[in-house]
């Protein structure tokens, strides 16, 4: 009876005993830092990141390997994989005579599964070492499916030195995709993990052929390829040249591998492109003043996919800090946002690309903006503004538009200004000063690619494309055809509908940032070169340093196929743009003939908005710049209850843009002489301001053996405080007087301005 119950009894222990002997040893399928590789968008491995163990990988699935590879590694190694249940117990006797009878080991007749087993869990080559592969297999076969097993000998199979798995030997080795192996390269791997470091075909070609041609006549000896293929592989030479670990985007790499836990990091980058804009860096290390480094950036705006990314010029060159990604880095964007509020104000009607700005000297508090080329302009378009990058008017625009409104617009699409901590956005923003990062820069000028909305960067291909709207469309368009050089209205017939290249220049304070982000039909482009440690470099601004590498980025972009350049993004004129013609002083259309035109010009319209002339806060005086006057018959000036006295209204030029006008413009010489019979009231007006000790266009010299020239200035007239600027630069913080001593030859501009707006300037040479 025993018997009968020791029958059960003992299936049910050994049962037991195999489950909790499981859940002793589980299998050892995780690793705790695992082997990670961040790909391009076709694939191409760009840089690999190594296990503890100084392992790399490149993960793949049987869906991602040849078939042909499959066929010579399943029926050179493991005939009967599909069927054994892990171990196949013919091959382990075949294996076994075959040793005993040579006295060597000829075959250890392990299984894929067995093979499998060991990598998962090495083990000393004894038979306790057997029994514990064997035991390991059985685990296998039980847990797993036979496309889990073959899926992990893809990723596990030792293929010499560091490297581990079909995917990252095929790349490195060859440099292609598993799939795409021919029927040679496909048995030279298939056989490479039996001894990978004596088969290793970058050192032993010899031996590696051998090997190779060994499994080409098994298959055709199998019959699982056809003769006529196998004869002709066989006549490949094996010779390859040294094995080049992947070596690119290694800071965008670090930056995705510490958001994601992925092994494989799938990228939207180009490989070839990443490779080019690479080795232009490269090239351009010798130009670069000491310690600088620099950055580049390619989006495709079509669909916000990154293409290029290199955080700094070399990263294995400490002295350039080249392991700190300048891309992600907040730095001061100098002019680069100068287009935003442009197009900002053109929404709000405060403004149209021929609006009359000021460019001028004014005092804000004690802030006082200066132009980087020194000088100011006088009378300028916001289209002329915008392309020679004045500062001053960008200043007058942003005032009337509002500085914290403009940060929290930009904040709104994902360009988040630093500012220092207790600080608010004031208007020192809109020339640098505030920190902003150059991917956020990037992203945020695809506004003017893709009709006015501003959208995140991909890096990933999963990424959902995530756009909020900036500016209207029509805003959008004008800008970036005023960057490209057609501010000049057109007709539909004659303006191209693939726009040229648009590019904005940016020079932080004290040469620190140099920029230039351009939008070309398909691409954004984003360059940044400087010092990392945020050291000024002399000489170093936008339009010198970075241009000339934005060019370089937008030759290499649009060396494409033909049918790449036919294929190009369009931007039509959307509706709500149309042509009009509009007079300055006042800003907007007059009749012909009107004698407040004085001056007609051509420009782009948003929804047929003609705003008036933006007057600068506080710089028109009393009387600002639309007077209204009384006329009698003979054209004088009257008071309003004369009789016969007519209204009229006369358009004058700002008041601190006299200095600029020619004598006819000047509001002297624009209103009428006074009535002595019925003259208007006086009013309290400000005396004009007058600079005296040298004259408009004056030609001073040195005195004989003198280095320098001492020069005397005064003022008279005006009103309060005056401050004094040469070139641009300020010189004095107040008073009716200054000397300067002159010791450089060359033209200079003085310029000063009183507590009331008025503006005195005299321009001279001195030799």
């Amino acid at each position: 009876m025993w018997h009968r119950y020791l029958i059960v009894v003992l299936p049910l222990i050994l049962l037991a005993g195999v489950w909790l002997a499981d859940r002793i040893w589980p299998l050892p399928l995780f690793q705790v830092n695992p082997a990670r590789v961040v790909v391009a968008a076709d694939g191409t491995p760009l840089w690999r990141f190594a296990d503890e163990n100084g392992i790399w990988r490149y993960p793949v699935t049987i869906d991602d390997v040849s078939p042909r590879y499959l066929d010579a590694l399943i029926n050179y190694e493991d005939r009967w994989f599909w069927d054994h249940p892990g171990v196949n117990p013919l091959s382990i006797l075949r294996a076994a005579g075959q040793d005993l009878l040579s006295g060597k080991v000829i075959s250890g007749g392990s299984t894929l599964t067995m093979q499998v087993a060991r990598l998962l869990d090495p083990h000393p080559r004894t038979f306790g070492g057997k029994i514990r592969q064997v035991w390991r297999a059985l685990q296998l076969e039980w847990h797993l499916s036979k496309e889990q097993i073959l899926t992990l000998y893809l990723n596990r199979a030792p293929f010499g030195g560091t490297l581990q798995g079909i995917g990252a030997a095929s790349w490195v080795y060859l440099g292609k995709s598993p799939k795409h192996l021919s029927y040679a390269e496909a048995a030279l791997l298939a056989v490479l993990p039996q001894a990978p470091s004596r088969l290793r075909p970058d050192r032993w070609p010899e031996r590696a052929q051998v090997a190779r041609n060994k499994v080409l006549i098994r298959m055709a000896e199998q019959a699982v390829w056809e003769p006529q293929q196998v004869k002709e592989s066989l006549e490949e030479p094996v010779w390859l040249a040294p094995r080049q670990m992947p070596q690119l985007a290694p800071l965008l790499s670090r930056y995705l591998v510490s958001r994601t836990n992925a092994q494989k990091i799938t990228t939207t980058l180009d490989a070839s492109l990443q490779r080019q804009l690479e080795e232009l860096a490269l090239n351009w290390k010798a130009q670069l003043p000491p310690r600088s480094s620099l950055a580049m950036l390619v989006v495709d705006h079509t669909t916000m996919e990154v293409r290029g990314w290199v955080g700094s010029v070399d990263i294995n060159d400490q002295s350039r800090f080249g392991h700190v990604d300048m891309v992600t880095a907040i730095r001061s964007p100098g002019s680069v946002l100068k287009p935003f509020v442009y197009g900002l104000a053109l929404d709000d009607g405060l403004i149209h690309p021929t609006s009359l700005l000021q460019d001028v000297p004014r005092r804000f508090g004690d802030y006082r903006p200066g132009n980087f080329d020194t000088g100011f302009h006088g009378p300028v378009s916001m289209s002329d503004a915008l392309v020679r990058s004045l500062n001053l008017p960008a200043v007058q625009v942003l005032e009337a538009y509002g500085p914290k409104r403009f940060a929290a617009k930009l904040r709104n699409v994902g360009l988040d200004l630093r500012f220092p901590a207790g600080s608010e956005p004031n208007l020192s923003l809109i020339l640098g000063g505030g920190g902003a990062r150059l991917d956020q820069i990037v992203a945020a000028y695809s506004a003017f690619a893709r009709r006015g909305r501003a959208a995140q960067l991909r890096l990933l291909p999963e990424q959902p494309l995530m756009e909020r709207p900036l500016m209207s469309e029509g805003a959008a368009w004008i800008i970036r055809r005023i960057l490209a050089g057609e501010a000049q209205p057109q007709s539909d017939a004659t303006l191209p509908a693939v726009v040229p290249l648009a590019w904005k220049t940016g020079t932080s304070y004290g040469y620190r940032d140099a920029w230039a982000v351009g939008i070309n039909p398909r691409y954004l482009i984003g360059i940044w070169t400087g010092r990392p440690d945020s050291t000024p470099v002399a000489g170093q601004f936008g339009l010198g340093s970075a241009v000339p590498l934005l060019n370089q980025v937008n030759n290499l972009l649009q060396a494409s196929s033909a049918v790449q350049q036919v294929r190009l993004p369009v931007d039509p004129r959307p509706a709500s743009v149309s042509t009009g013609e509009i007079c300055w002083p006042g800003g907007q259309n007059l009749a012909a003939g009107d004698s407040n035109c004085r001056r007609r010009l051509a420009s782009w319209l948003l929804d047929n908005s003609q705003p008036p002339t933006l007057e600068a806060l506080g710089q028109e005086g009393i009387q600002g710049s639309r007077m209204l006057i009384w006329l009698d018959n003979k054209g004088k000036r009257v008071a309003a209850d004369c009789p016969k006295a007519t209204q009229h209204i006369v358009s004058l030029w700002p008041l601190p843009l006299e200095p600029w006008l020619p004598a006819s413009e000047r509001r002297s010489a624009r209103l009428p002489e006074v009535s002595a019979l019925c003259p208007p009231p006086q009013k309290d007006e400000v005396t004009p301001l007058l600079l005296l000790g040298v004259r408009e266009g004056a030609i001073l010299k040195r005195l004989p053996g003198e280095l320098r020239l001492a020069l005397r200035l005064s003022v008279q007239g005006g009103q309060g405080d005056r401050w004094w600027f040469l070139n641009g630069e300020p010189v004095s913080e107040s008073g009716k007087g200054i000397a300067l001593n002159l010791d450089k030859p060359g033209a200079y501009q003085v310029l000063v301005l009183d507590e009331g707006g008025q503006v005195a300037a005299a321009h001279f040479t001195l030799q």
